[in-house]
């Protein structure tokens, strides 16, 4: 595996969409909290949500935004991409809007960054892929996540100041 990343996402309407990312063994992410398990740590309130965040984030190389169709309206995503531009830590986005989540996909998501007042400079990587009648393709999405995540994944933007 290639360098240790902390995957920033919609945990209701994309893990399944993230698992995908995560089978592609390109990088290391931190590991995915069940449904039972986030709703223990959400449950404990914001502080418990937010040092469960500074944990995960604390010795990652990287932050990938994993972006949806509506990662850009999550606040905790926000928050985490808040974070990463504070800690100086090298920071991108890739589409997965592109990928099946049980049989569907889904349309292309707001940028998260310009929701996080941080502004455009950061990048955000699309392998989505369509046919030629314009229709997603997902499996030919997945191709191109699994052919260019782990460069992608060294192309992140730090803060300068």
């Amino acid at each position: 595996m290639a360098k240790s990343v902390f995957f920033s996402f919609h945990y209701e309407r994309d893990v399944h969409r993230v698992q995908l990312v995560r089978n592609i063994n390109a990088l290391e992410g931190q590991p995915l909290l069940n449904a039972q398990r986030w709703e223990e740590v959400r449950r404990k309130g914001a502080t418990a949500i937010e040092e469960w965040i500074h944990g995960q984030m604390a010795y990652k190389k990287a932050v990938i935004v994993l972006v949806g169709q509506e990662t850009a309206s999550r606040p905790w995503v926000i928050y985490e991409i808040e974070k990463a531009w504070t800690d100086k830590k090298p920071l991108l986005g890739i589409r997965i809007h592109g990928l099946s989540s049980f049989g569907t996909t889904d349309r292309l998501g707001a940028n998260p960054f310009e929701k996080a007042n941080i502004g455009s400079s950061i990048p955000i990587f699309d392998p989505t892929a369509t046919d030629w009648q314009g229709n997603i393709d997902s499996q030919t999405t997945y191709k191109n996540l699994a052919t260019n995540l782990e460069w992608w994944s060294g192309q992140g933007v730090i803060r300068s100041r």
